[in-house]
């Protein structure tokens, strides 16, 4: 049941759109003790803190008998950092006030046409701080009346410096205004911003403590440093869902992994900021409309995009702090609707996304990547279900299927209907992780293995790659990475050997040209390759071999049972020829006043500066 306190006809549009209970951000707005003061609220992404907003405006917008003041200078300003999440808050705000006149002013769209729909008057405007400016210093933007300034998102406009352009509109409105500020977290650069145009502000956080989202399903899925396109065309297909997006973090890699899924067969649309606003308007129509399920985007869409029944979030690119990827996820789990966040994580960057999760407090659960028998199993699985039963279809199907069976054997159609669905679904891809190890070359019994290279490999060439056991390396996604940035095949490399900070591998001498010709032409991504001087095979670290270094450092291993040495006496000086144990005090030097003084460390002295 919706709170009596909520008014009539706000109510009524809740209902009609499916609310039945408000959420916990919602709930504590509407407390008594909040009516009529400023607000600093802190609630995670997907909360409901748009309607939240939408219904303490009321004090704002609804006169007497429940009815909205006359259409003229604005009432109420919503302040948004990006243009997606303002068009999406005027949509919100218009079914909330049924026959309100809302105005988007936003960066991409014809101003001539936003200072038309100014002068025609309105009740609320909501817009970015770069074009609200420009419409306030144009004289288009009139908030004599104002009685309330919502912040939204107000963390972002701040990271996206937006600083200068909100102290200006804030200082033009009047001091009598409600400035309600809302933000998914609240850096000391919002509670300084609060301080100095909030009066006696109340704050609240609903959710502190609590992890992410319960209705995220978290997955972090390991993969090859080099595979990343091919890991989200997999988890795109596993999961198979009916709404996604997939975050990179820059424009070029949006360009490159939309034109591969794509390519690959995919319904997909682009997100970033060098498309027009069109554009970007167009694409988000296309997801809501099921014309496209798939969404590659920049961070621009992570702050308060709403797609309905989105369901899975990829973070193809690893997002830069815990922030982003709270605000990332938060696009599904939505309103009480399940989802599924999957972030892949190549090997050597394990360790910092778990310290990532660790700071946001996400229990992930850690997998490898679907393979592509996981994805056929799974299709056929659901080639079964989506089977209609015959009473549930309608005559003119069951005629047709009479038809077909007097004409085909129902092999040849149970067949024929298999293609065809298959058709229709983009092909797995095949991954490192999926592929069995790399199996070692075995000699002979009684040869050392060090001793006998493989077949083939008696004059290969030694080559060495900056990542080794403090990156997670495995020859499983170190073999494929070699093959694709040398262009070789498996059968060009031979031994693999892995140690702490690197990992040294063999290149057949027929393809030595070859691969060091490629590595002058691609990146260094994933550690720089180079070529060893000496070409004899490196050694084979196990219990009792060691290399030089780690013989250096920690001495020649023992063998199995035997004492720990002991601890050999080094005396800071050397003793005078003839002394004895007894005459052990005496080798000091001695003070000029008596008994040997004792050795003392010698003193460091920082220099002072200079005032």
């Amino acid at each position: 049941m919706l709170p009596q306190s909520i008014d009539p006809t706000l109510a009524t549009a809740l209902s009609a759109r499916g609310y039945e209970t408000l959420t916990p951000v919602q709930t504590a707005v509407l407390e008594p003790h909040t009516a009529g003061r400023d607000l600093l609220v802190s609630a995670r992404t997907g909360s409901g803190k748009t309607v939240a907003y939408g219904l303490l405006l009321a004090e704002t917008l609804l006169g007497p008998e429940s009815r909205l003041v006359p259409a003229g200078p604005p009432s109420a300003l919503v302040i948004a950092p990006t243009r997606e999440l303002a068009m999406q808050v005027q949509s919100e705000l218009q079914w909330l006030y049924a026959g309100a006149r809302v105005v988007s002013c936003v960066g991409g769209m014809d101003p001539r046409a936003e200072r038309r729909a100014l002068d025609n008057g309105c009740h609320i405007v909501v817009g970015t701080p770069g074009r609200l400016r420009d419409h306030l210093e144009r004289g288009a933007l009139r908030l004599a009346t104002l009685g309330a300034v919502v912040l939204d998102e107000a963390d972002e406009m701040l990271d996206l410096g937006f600083k200068e352009e909100l102290e200006e509109i804030l200082d033009a409105s009047p001091k009598s205004r409600r400035t309600l500020l809302f933000s998914a977290t609240l850096p000391r650069a919002i509670v300084t911003m609060a301080g100095a145009y909030q009066r006696d502000a109340m704050r609240l956080t609903v959710g502190a403590g609590e992890a992410a989202a319960g209705d995220i399903d978290y997955r972090a899925v390991r993969i090859a440093p080099s595979e990343v396109e091919l890991a989200t065309v997999n988890v795109l297909r596993f999961f198979d869902s009916s709404a996604a997006i997939v975050f990179c973090s820059t424009r070029e890699a949006v360009r490159k992994l939309h034109a591969n899924l794509v390519e690959r067969g995919f319904n997909v649309v682009a997100l970033s900021g060098e498309l027009s606003q069109a554009e970007r308007t167009h694409a988000l129509q296309a997801l809501r409309d099921r014309r496209a399920r798939v969404c590659v985007a920049t961070d621009v869409a992570a702050r308060g995009i709403d797609i309905p029944d989105l369901d899975l979030v990829i973070h193809a690119d690893l997002p830069a702090n815990p922030d982003v990827l709270q605000h990332r996820s938060g696009r599904t789990g939505r309103a009480g609707r399940k989802g599924v966040c999957v972030i892949l994580v190549p090997h050597p960057r394990r360790r910092r996304v778990e310290q990532l999760l660790r700071t946001a407090r996400i229990e992930a659960v850690w997998q490898g990547a679907p393979t592509a028998e996981d994805i056929r199993a799974r299709d056929e699985a659901k080639l079964i279900e989506d089977v209609i039963p015959a009473a549930d279809a309608s005559e003119q199907d069951v005629a047709l299927a009479y038809s077909l069976m007097a004409q085909r054997s129902p092999e040849a159609i149970a067949a024929a209907y298999i293609r065809l669905a298959r058709a229709r679904m983009p092909a797995p891809e095949d991954l490192a992780d999926s592929e069995p190890e790399p199996r070692a070359y075995q000699p002979p019994n009684g040869v050392d293995q060090r001793d006998v290279p493989r077949p083939g490999f008696e004059d290969a060439a030694w080559f060495a790659i900056g990542l080794g056991r403090n990156k997670n390396a495995e020859a499983r996604w170190i073999l494929p990475m070699i093959c694709r940035r040398g262009h070789l095949t498996k059968s060009d490399i031979g031994a693999i050997r892995i140690f702490e900070r690197e990992t040294r591998f063999q290149i057949i001498a027929t393809a030595v040209e070859r691969f060091e010709a490629a590595l002058t032409k691609g990146d260094s991504d994933g550690g720089k390759i180079h070529r060893l001087d000496d070409n004899e095979p490196p050694p084979q670290r196990d219990r009792n071999t060691s290399s030089s270094s780690h013989r250096k450092a920690y001495g020649a291993p023992r063998e199995e049972g035997a004492p720990p040495p002991k601890k050999k006496f080094k005396p800071k000086f050397a003793p005078p020829a003839g002394a004895t144990a007894a005459d052990k005090p005496a080798w000091r030097p001695e003070s000029a006043d008596g008994p040997p003084a004792p050795w003392k460390k010698k003193k460091k002295f920082k220099a002072r500066k200079a005032n």
